[in-house]
Protein backbone atom coordinates (compact mmCIF):
# COMPACT_ATOMS: atom_id res chain seq x y z
CA UNK A 1 0.00 0.00 0.00
CA UNK A 2 3.10 2.57 0.06
CA UNK A 3 2.38 2.72 -3.98
CA UNK A 4 -0.89 4.64 -3.43
CA UNK A 5 -0.46 8.47 -4.81
CA UNK A 6 -3.15 9.62 -2.27
CA UNK A 7 -4.92 12.74 -3.80
CA UNK A 8 -3.88 15.79 -1.96
CA UNK A 9 -6.19 18.56 -1.26
CA UNK A 10 -6.53 20.25 -4.39
CA UNK A 11 -7.45 16.84 -6.57
CA UNK A 12 -9.63 16.02 -3.46
CA UNK A 13 -11.57 18.97 -4.55
CA UNK A 14 -11.74 18.30 -8.06
CA UNK A 15 -12.93 15.30 -6.98
CA UNK A 16 -15.37 15.59 -4.89
CA UNK A 17 -16.51 18.84 -6.87
CA UNK A 18 -16.97 16.60 -10.31
CA UNK A 19 -18.61 13.60 -8.40
CA UNK A 20 -21.39 16.26 -6.78
CA UNK A 21 -21.77 18.30 -10.23
CA UNK A 22 -22.33 15.15 -12.62
CA UNK A 23 -24.68 13.57 -9.88
CA UNK A 24 -26.44 16.86 -9.55
CA UNK A 25 -26.39 17.24 -13.07
CA UNK A 26 -28.04 14.10 -13.89
CA UNK A 27 -30.02 14.06 -11.29
CA UNK A 28 -31.95 17.53 -12.86
CA UNK A 29 -31.81 16.83 -16.43
CA UNK A 30 -33.39 13.27 -15.64
CA UNK A 31 -36.37 15.03 -13.54
CA UNK A 32 -36.49 17.89 -16.70
CA UNK A 33 -37.41 15.17 -18.87
CA UNK A 34 -39.44 12.99 -16.75
CA UNK A 35 -41.73 16.20 -15.96
CA UNK A 36 -42.00 17.72 -19.25
CA UNK A 37 -41.54 14.97 -21.63
CA UNK A 38 -41.75 12.19 -19.90
CA UNK A 39 -39.08 10.40 -20.65
CA UNK A 40 -35.59 8.92 -19.13
CA UNK A 41 -32.52 10.31 -19.96
CA UNK A 42 -31.38 7.13 -21.42
CA UNK A 43 -34.57 7.11 -23.88
CA UNK A 44 -33.92 11.14 -24.88
CA UNK A 45 -30.62 9.92 -25.61
CA UNK A 46 -31.84 6.90 -27.50
CA UNK A 47 -33.96 9.24 -29.69
CA UNK A 48 -31.27 11.97 -30.54
CA UNK A 49 -29.01 9.02 -32.17
CA UNK A 50 -31.32 8.02 -33.85
CA UNK A 51 -32.81 11.40 -35.35
CA UNK A 52 -28.80 12.27 -35.88
CA UNK A 53 -28.17 8.43 -37.97
CA UNK A 54 -28.30 7.97 -41.55
CA UNK A 55 -32.02 6.52 -42.04
CA UNK A 56 -32.87 7.42 -38.66
CA UNK A 57 -32.15 3.72 -37.65
CA UNK A 58 -28.71 2.15 -36.01
CA UNK A 59 -28.08 -1.52 -35.21
CA UNK A 60 -28.96 -2.15 -31.43
CA UNK A 61 -25.53 -3.42 -30.82
CA UNK A 62 -23.76 0.06 -32.31
CA UNK A 63 -26.04 1.72 -30.04
CA UNK A 64 -25.44 -0.06 -26.99
CA UNK A 65 -22.02 1.33 -27.68
CA UNK A 66 -22.26 4.50 -28.68
CA UNK A 67 -24.60 4.83 -25.43
CA UNK A 68 -22.08 3.31 -23.06
CA UNK A 69 -25.01 1.12 -21.88
CA UNK A 70 -25.37 -2.89 -21.37
CA UNK A 71 -27.33 -4.67 -24.24
CA UNK A 72 -29.94 -5.42 -21.95
CA UNK A 73 -30.66 -2.16 -20.41
CA UNK A 74 -30.89 -0.99 -24.18
CA UNK A 75 -33.31 -3.23 -24.89
CA UNK A 76 -35.27 -2.13 -21.83
CA UNK A 77 -35.36 1.30 -22.55
CA UNK A 78 -36.00 0.48 -26.68
CA UNK A 79 -38.82 -2.02 -25.59
CA UNK A 80 -40.20 1.44 -23.57
CA UNK A 81 -40.22 3.82 -26.28
CA UNK A 82 -41.47 0.77 -28.56
CA UNK A 83 -44.89 0.74 -26.51
CA UNK A 84 -44.97 4.21 -26.62
CA UNK A 85 -44.67 4.28 -30.77
CA UNK A 86 -41.69 6.63 -30.81
CA UNK A 87 -38.86 3.92 -31.94
CA UNK A 88 -39.51 0.25 -33.81
CA UNK A 89 -37.53 -2.76 -34.30
CA UNK A 90 -36.65 -4.30 -37.54
CA UNK A 91 -34.59 -7.82 -38.45
CA UNK A 92 -31.33 -6.95 -40.53
CA UNK A 93 -31.54 -8.51 -43.64
CA UNK A 94 -28.01 -9.84 -43.71
CA UNK A 95 -27.11 -11.20 -40.17
CA UNK A 96 -30.18 -12.76 -38.53
CA UNK A 97 -28.89 -11.71 -35.13
CA UNK A 98 -28.61 -8.03 -36.19
CA UNK A 99 -31.38 -6.20 -35.15
CA UNK A 100 -31.98 -2.48 -35.90
CA UNK A 101 -33.67 0.40 -33.39
CA UNK A 102 -35.65 2.44 -36.03
CA UNK A 103 -36.86 5.96 -35.68
CA UNK A 104 -40.84 6.43 -36.45
CA UNK A 105 -42.41 10.12 -37.32
CA UNK A 106 -43.91 10.04 -33.92
CA UNK A 107 -40.58 9.93 -32.24
CA UNK A 108 -39.30 12.32 -34.07
CA UNK A 109 -41.87 14.51 -33.43
CA UNK A 110 -41.75 13.44 -29.25
CA UNK A 111 -37.77 14.60 -29.89
CA UNK A 112 -38.50 18.21 -31.25
CA UNK A 113 -41.21 18.57 -28.08
CA UNK A 114 -38.50 17.49 -25.45
CA UNK A 115 -35.58 19.44 -27.34
CA UNK A 116 -35.88 22.71 -26.59
CA UNK A 117 -36.76 21.99 -22.58
CA UNK A 118 -33.63 19.81 -22.25
CA UNK A 119 -31.83 22.03 -23.89
CA UNK A 120 -32.86 25.23 -21.84
CA UNK A 121 -31.60 23.12 -18.46
CA UNK A 122 -28.24 21.91 -19.92
CA UNK A 123 -28.05 25.96 -20.88
CA UNK A 124 -29.49 26.13 -16.97
CA UNK A 125 -27.48 24.14 -14.67
CA UNK A 126 -24.16 23.87 -17.04
CA UNK A 127 -23.29 25.70 -19.79
CA UNK A 128 -24.44 29.25 -18.68
CA UNK A 129 -22.77 28.73 -15.34
CA UNK A 130 -19.54 28.04 -16.71
CA UNK A 131 -17.52 31.45 -18.64
CA UNK A 132 -15.98 30.53 -22.06
CA UNK A 133 -12.38 29.25 -20.74
CA UNK A 134 -14.12 27.29 -18.01
CA UNK A 135 -16.13 25.62 -21.25
CA UNK A 136 -12.97 25.31 -23.21
CA UNK A 137 -11.00 23.82 -20.54
CA UNK A 138 -14.02 21.25 -19.51
CA UNK A 139 -14.69 20.25 -23.09
CA UNK A 140 -11.08 19.54 -23.32
CA UNK A 141 -10.20 17.78 -20.10
CA UNK A 142 -13.22 15.68 -19.88
CA UNK A 143 -12.75 15.09 -23.55
CA UNK A 144 -9.16 13.62 -22.51
CA UNK A 145 -10.77 11.48 -19.92
CA UNK A 146 -13.15 9.97 -21.88
CA UNK A 147 -10.83 9.23 -24.67
CA UNK A 148 -8.41 7.49 -22.13
CA UNK A 149 -11.40 5.40 -21.06
CA UNK A 150 -12.27 4.53 -24.65
CA UNK A 151 -9.18 3.06 -25.60
CA UNK A 152 -9.37 0.66 -22.72
CA UNK A 153 -12.67 -0.74 -23.77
Amino acid sequence: MSDTRWLDEREMAAWQGFLQASNRVGRHLEQQLKDEAGLTHPQYEILVRLAEAPDSEIRMTELAKQLITSKSGLTYQVGQLEKRGFVRRRSCPTDVRGVFAVLTGEGRRALGDAAPGHVAAVREVLIDVLDEGELELLAEGLGRVAGRLRERN
